[in-house]
């Protein structure tokens, strides 16, 4: 039987199929399926700013409704204060003390000041690491490429600085170069890169004329574009790889391995398939290395990026043209075209 263990930022892991950030961790029955499928470690759901700042606003509107309905009505309720992160590090340390594999924060903040602050609470649970998702989405058309990327780099020492427990950093594909970026993170102390950050889009309506904002999961070949890039980045970081989105099958765990990914992180298979599913994927991973007599994944880990490839064209945009060139063979896959 192959060993399927690997290390992820520091982390020693039992497999390399890690639960990625979800709402699945708010279900302690589901988790537990989870946990007993096989599951190599679990990200908690992240903690968000905003979320914690509109809710302290709501509940001091609330607080305030009734205040001053009449001269002698001065005040109705007592002051209180919104407990802010505390329900949220509550239920990572509750996670945390329930499972016997590693506990990943995740971590989605505005301002430096916060993104320690809230580092350092959510070091406190006991996790074992902590992902910080940098996400900017430029309003304004004299913002700089150039100032949104110091600014993360400049996050990513400030927390790294702030806590003992590794840190990886999940990661949009937003970037003019995202190698020059994720280069510039790993020197900055990174522990590991999440490729990539999903995000919620916002859809329109036609019939009402609104925006909504549909809630729809990865499609199993969401993770071409992280493919490549784990291709590209192998062997060239001191941090961990890990892909995530569009995660589904042992198949998909063994390319990502190949190109050059450490571990993988799954969460839309799990909402479709069932939690039994990790087993399923352990066993067809655990049933290629056998058959193609692979001991450990280090073995093959990396086998099809580009530092050990020998075609030159693979990463290249002349594998565009290459694909153009051979434009035919879409006739015999359809050939009522």
């Amino acid at each position: 039987m192959a060993d399927l263990s690997t290390t992820y930022m520091g982390i020693k892991l039992k497999n390399p199929v890690i639960l990625g950030a979800s709402n699945l961790v708010m279900k302690p029955d589901t988790i537990r399926e989870i946990v007993d499928s096989g599951i190599g470690a679990i990200v908690y759901k992240s903690l968000f700013e905003e979320q914690i700042q509109l809710e302290s606003l709501q509940f001091d509107e609330e607080l305030v409704e009734y205040e001053n309905r009449n001269a002698e009505m001065t005040k109705l309720f007592p002051n209180l204060e919104h407990a802010g992160s505390k329900e949220h590090l509550y239920n990572v340390k509750k996670l945390k003390n329930s499972v016997d594999v590693p506990v990943i924060a995740s971590l989605n903040a505005l301002y430096e000041p916060t993104w320690i602050e809230y580092a350092k609470e959510l070091e406190a649970t006991g996790v074992d690491g902590l992902e910080i998702n940098l996400y900017a989405v430029p309003g304004y058309f004299e913002v700089t490429g150039s100032s949104v990327e110091d600014k993360q780099v400049q996050i990513v020492k400030a927390v790294k600085s702030a806590v003992k427990i590794p840190v990886s950093v999940k990661l949009s594909l937003f970037y003019t170069n995202p190698l020059n970026f994720i280069k510039k993170v790993d020197e900055a102390g990174a522990d590991a890169y999440v490729l990539f950050n999903r995000f919620f889009q916002p859809e329109i309506n036609t019939e009402t004329e609104e925006y909504h904002y549909p809630w729809e999961l990865s499609s199993p070949k969401d993770h071409m574009m992280a493919l490549r890039f784990a291709g590209l980045l192998f062997g060239n970081l001191d941090g961990s790889i890990c892909v995530s989105r569009g995660i589904y099958t042992a198949d998909d765990v063994i390319k990502m391995i190949l190109a050059g990914a450490d571990v993988v992180q799954i969460v839309s298979t799990i909402y479709k398939n069932q939690p039994a599913v990790v087993t399923d994927i352990l066993t067809g991973l655990n049933d290629w290395m056998d058959k193609k007599g692979y001991k450990s994944l280090d073995e093959f880990r990396g086998k099809l990026s580009r530092r050990n490839m020998k075609d030159p064209f693979t990463y290249q945009r002349a594998q565009y043209v290459d694909i153009l060139m051979k434009s035919e063979e879409i006739f015999k896959k359809f050939p009522m075209i």
